[in-house]
């Protein structure tokens, strides 16, 4: 990066979200260290990051299995469809043929005899391992049992015979499960940085595993400030607002399993201010505040941070969420690998709705990326030279494609990320619709939004019935 994030010249000018977004990564990845880790029991892995590799100790499915109930045999047992044998009495090719049932193989207690035999088979149920000598399953409901004298009998009676039915439909290895099919023993099913999903618990748990390596968690120091900030449960005062950014910021946080050290609201002066930032900077991996540190402003925050460490502050090209300010605290280095003496430190918005988009944009991609967790984005990011960069892009989450349900307007100079709802239209296609009015303080939109639809820069109207790119707010979003 040939800029440092802070040269004054960008505060000079208007930054496109994808600059701010290489600029931020750069900065992250110059200060951040490997995150300390530590065992937990496998219940309570999910939502945490991978810290080590796992390899498989054995093969899953452990042994061959058959899928579904009914018997297994040799598929040779059976007539060819190829050979034209056997025949009916008709001299037609016949669909059913009868074999001798020597046992049973369950789920939990297989077959411990011998293999079975040319026109043998074996009743098995969904998950009990193939007997030797078969490489097939039949289902159920292809299957008649009989006596060995030919009267129809219970199934599960010694000396039974089975009757089988559609015969020439019937495939080798149909219905069988291999062994090793899902995860061969010494593969390498996972790699630190893996988010802990319930479906990546259970596949640790398919390997027998009792507890798993995992990164600890971050820390996030959050703080309000201004004389107007009312906590919720007091008495509003005139011209008073309550402090829901911060109770939004901590909700955020913690959806993503951060810890929270929450400040609460600061006094309003420059001691005090200082003071919290300087005890956050050693307590916390980030700190967070929202309103008061925008450009043109002159309050005590900025002040703070300046005795604190360094501080840009930026417009950026896009609607909710220009200003934002970045910073890095100086911190008294910890003994471990995992601290590099300095704390990221984000001003957002003080509008409810920039606030939270700004959280989305540029903090959460931040958090992932400083708490080990692998890229989202699956193309390597390079510079202007073709070297490997790295940008907050590649931790932002996925975009989705849809079609646009309305037309939306915004200003081709900047990036509108409009609050959307996805509908059903006249002709039965999945749509995207505005939840209503746009504004920044419109917390609401918030509320019944389900993504973000992105307008990008140079595009002034976007007519419905467009294709339009949105960031989808369900798990691991922001809602």
């Amino acid at each position: 990066m040939s800029l440092s994030c802070f040269d004054p010249r960008f505060g000079e000018r208007m930054l496109s979200v994808d600059e701010a977004l290489s600029v931020l990564g750069e900065s992250l990845a110059g200060v951040m260290r490997t995150p300390r880790s530590e065992r937990v029991a496998l219940a309570q892995a999910p939502g945490r990051v991978l810290a080590e590799t796992v390899i498989s100790p054995l093969d899953v499915p452990a042994q061959t299995n058959a899928a579904m109930d009914g018997i297994a045999l040799a598929r040779a047992s059976l007539p060819d469809p190829a050979s034209g044998e056997p025949l009916s009495d008709r001299g037609e090719l016949s669909d059913h043929c009868e074999l001798s049932v020597i046992g049973s193989s369950l789920a939990g207690h297989p077959w411990t005899g011998r293999a079975l035999a040319a026109g043998e088979a074996m009743r098995i149920t969904t998950g009990a391992a193939l007997p030797a000598g078969a490489d097939t399953v039949v289902m159920q409901e292809q299957l008649e049992y009989r006596s060995a004298q030919g009267e129809d009998r219970a199934e599960g009676e010694a000396g039974e015979r089975v009757v089988i039915e559609g015969v020439t439909s019937i495939r080798r290895g149909q219905n069988v499960r291999q062994a090793g099919e899902d995860i061969a023993r010494g593969s390498q099913v996972m790699v630190p940085g893996q988010w802990l999903t319930p479906a990546a618990v259970g596949v640790l748990a398919s390997l027998g595993l009792a507890e798993v390596a995992v990164y600890r968690p971050l820390t996030v120091a959050i703080f309000s400030t201004g004389d107007e900030v009312t906590a919720p449960g007091e008495t509003l005062p005139a011209g008073g607002i309550y402090d829901a950014n911060r109770f939004s910021l901590v909700a955020l946080l913690r959806d993503q399993g951060i810890e929270v050290l929450d400040l609460g609201i600061l006094s309003d002066d420059e001691a005090s201010v200082t003071a919290a930032l300087r005890d956050a900077a050693t307590r916390a991996d980030m700190v967070i505040t929202s309103g008061g540190v925008s450009v043109g402003e002159a309050d005590h925050v900025r002040s703070a941070l300046a005795a604190c460490g360094e501080l840009a502050l930026w417009r950026i090209a896009m609607r909710p969420g220009r200003p934002l300010a970045f910073g890095m605290l100086r911190a008294i280095p910890a003994d471990d690998a995992s601290s590099s003496g300095q704390v990221p430190f984000f001003g957002l918005p003080g509008n409810p709705v920039a606030t939270m988009v700004t959280f989305l944009q540029f903090v959460l991609p931040a958090l992932r990326l400083l708490s080990g967790q692998q890229r989202l984005a699956k193309a390597e990011a390079k510079d202007e030279e073709g070297a490997s960069a790295t940008t907050l892009a590649q931790w932002q989450a996925p975009r989705l494609q849809l079609i646009a349900g309305e037309t939306l307007r915004s200003r081709a100079e900047r990036v509108d990320y409009h609050r959307g709802q996805i509908v059903l239209d006249d002709r039965g296609r999945q749509v995207v619709m505005t939840t209503g009015r746009q504004g920044s303080g419109i917390l609401t939109s918030m509320l019944l939004a389900e993504c973000l639809i992105e307008i990008p820069a140079g595009c002034a109207t976007l007519h419905a019935g467009e294709p339009v790119m949105v960031q989808w707010l369900g798990s691991r979003g922001i809602v």
